[in-house]
Parts: structure tokens; C-alpha cells; sequence
């Protein structure tokens, strides 16, 4: 007899997530069948889009993630046991899957397992990609980050920093913009603090060549109007709206506002503004190259990460949870 922990949707999120949208349960398995395996989650992740794609069709089910596994009983001779593999399994300590449903480990070395979910996997390449090849920066530009000190945007920074760039960071608290400075940005506010209009006017006053977004709302529209001519804009995320239901994966419902850009700064600036999809955007050999690109900045010692790591699949909500008021620095992560 298998027996698995699984997180169960409810119903779905109105506004922040709440305890009773979902449900930790126990699970019995069949044997795998020819074809299959059976995988054993070693780390899950956590991360800010799980609360905007859920539908309807997902309540009653597993609530989606990315994990990496290890193969513990196999039918399946191309995964013996022991295998790592990393999927989309969800929020599950163990699952039956075939191997279509796994995705290509990146190779590691000696770096940890985990960080096949975090800078060498999904939002170290969605910092590579989204900011050099959306944003093309060039040296002595000045670029602006916000969700600064998150997994994504505190690679941005320091990638900028490589490029020669000027760095001028936001989080949400002190300790995040310690960080900040700590790897390297020019400036690190925390916006909590600040009046937005006047630290860019004090830290950019040549105004704003790049911007990469991960939060949306009226913080963006701000940053825009600082905007050089032919600034680049990269939206990787709209985290200021996720818990406002505004946002969600039914686009004929969304609102007309969900991203307000003044037209008239867009026009005037010439402003190239780009939203995308790392997953589908750019082919596997990309991701090829640009985790080999990583790989050699950590090793050199130009990019360094940190992981929030959640002891226990049973603490995975509460993980989660602490995704939107900011309780994590750099990558979260649950480790079962």
C-alpha cells in the first residue's frame, strides 16, 4: 500500500489565500504500471503565479507546483529507481507519472538539488531571458527592479551589474534591502518608506533606460513616466494585483486596467513594453545555454542566490501564504 500527502484544492482563492482554500490529505496509490513510476517529492516550489491559474476545473484536485523527485520504484527502464526528475507534479509527496510528464533536470554539478527549482531552473532562466533579451541592456544604463529581493529579482540585479549597468532596487522591508546592497545594487529602497517619485528623481535623474516589473499597479505607472526614450519594459509579474481577483487565468474577464499604462508616456517615449512566457518563448537548447551562462557567473562569484527554505509538505500553505506579505528572501522553497 502507497500512501501520499497531497494538497487538495477547495475552492477557489477570493482575494489572499485563506486556510480553508485548500486541504492537506492522504492519498492511496496503485503500483505503478508498465511504463510508469513511482516518484518521491525531495523539494517542492512556491511561487506567486499558483494563485492566478487556478479555474473551477482545478477544484477537487492537486494543487499545481513544480517539484523535484526522486524515482522509488520504476516500470519504466529509461528512470531506474534512484533517478531525479523534475515535473509538475504539484503539491504531492509522491505520485505516479510517466515519463512525458517530466522535464529535463539542467545539469547541476555540484550545486544543490534545490536549485533546480530556483536560480538554474525556472526563475533563473526567466531573469536571464526576460531581462537580456527583453530589456537588451547596454553599459552605463540605469535599470530599476521592483520584487528586488526575490528569486527572480535579485538576479536581475546582479545580472544587470554584470552588464555594466546602473542598479536601483525596491522589497518590502530593511532586511531584503541589506541583500540588495549586499549583492551589489546601487541604490536598494525599501517602498514602504519611500516616496517613490522622489528617490528615482534622486537616484535617476537622467531618467530610466530599462525596467523590469514584477509587481504592477501604480508603482509601474510611476516608473514610466521616468522613462528615458526607447526605455524597454519587461513585465514578468503583476504580484501588486494577484490578490485582488483581478487577475486570474480567464482573460476574456479581465479588466481593461489590469496593466495601466499612460498612453501618452508610452507614445511620446517610444516605450518598448513586452510581457512572456519562459516556458514557451524560448527553446530548450536556450535554456541550455543560459543555464550554462548561470552556472559560470555563480562559480565566478558574479551572481549569488538564497533559498527560503519550508521544512515539511504539511507547512506548504503557510509557505505559500508567506509569498504575499513578503516572508521570503530570494527563492521559496518546501523540502519534504
Amino acid at each position: 500500500m502507497i500512501r501520499s500527502k497531497c494538497w487538495k484544492v477547495k475552492k477557489m482563492f477570493d482575494g489572499i489565500p485563506k486556510d480553508d482554500d485548500l486541504e492537506l490529505v492522504d492519498e492511496i496509490l496503485p503500483d505503478p504500471k508498465d511504463g510508469e513510476m513511482l516518484i518521491e517529492a525531495l523539494y517542492l516550489s512556491v511561487d506567486p503565479y499558483m494563485r492566478i491559474v487556478l479555474t473551477e476545473s482545478h477544484i477537487g484536485g492537486t494543487m499545481i507546483g513544480e517539484q523535484i523527485s526522486r524515482v522509488i520504484d520504476s516500470r519504466d527502464e529509461h528512470y531506474p529507481v534512484g533517478t531525479i526528475v523534475r515535473n509538475f507534479a504539484g503539491w504531492r509527496h509522491k505520485t505516479i507519472i510517466k515519463h512525458e510528464n517530466t522535464r529535463r533536470m539542467p545539469d547541476l554539478g555540484d550545486f544543490p538539488l534545490s536549485t533546480a527549482l530556483g536560480v538554474m531552473g525556472m526563475p533563473g532562466l526567466t531573469a536571464y531571458f526576460g531581462f537580456l533579451e527583453i530589456c537588451k541592456p547596454k553599459k552605463g544604463e540605469v535599470v530599476v527592479i521592483n520584487g528586488a529581493a526575490g528569486a527572480i529579482g535579485s538576479l536581475v540585479g546582479q545580472i544587470a551589474k554584470i552588464k555594466g549597468c546602473k542598479v536601483i532596487g525596491f522589497a518590502g522591508d530593511d532586511e531584503k534591502c541589506k541583500w540588495m546592497k549586499d549583492l551589489g545594487f546601487d541604490f536598494a529602497y525599501n517602498y514602504k518608506k519611500v516616496i517613490l517619485d522622489d528617490v528615482l528623481k534622486k537616484s535617476a535623474p537622467d531618467g530610466i533606460d530599462c525596467f523590469f516589473d514584477n509587481v504592477g499597479g501604480d508603482f509601474s505607472v510611476t516608473v514610466l513616466q521616468h522613462m528615458n526614450s526607447l526605455g524597454r519594459v519587461s513585465i514578468c509579474g503583476i504580484i501588486s494585483l494577484y490578490n485582488t481577483n483581478k487577475v486570474h487565468s480567464r482573460p476574456n474577464e479581465q479588466p481593461k486596467d489590469l496593466y495601466p499604462i499612460p498612453s501618452t508616456v508610452m507614445d511620446s517615449k517610444q516605450l518598448i513594453i513586452s510581457t512572456y512566457d519562459v516556458n514557451k518563448k524560448w527553446s530548450d537548447e536556450q535554456w541550455k545555454e543560459g543555464e550554462k551562462q548561470i552556472a559560470e557567473w555563480i562559480r565566478e562569484g558574479k551572481i549569488r542566490y538564497r533559498e527560503t527554505i519550508t521544512d515539511g509538505i504539511e507547512n506548504m500553505y503557510t509557505a505559500f501564504q508567506g509569498l504575499f506579505v513578503g516572508s521570503n528572501i530570494g527563492k521559496a522553497l518546501v523540502k519534504c
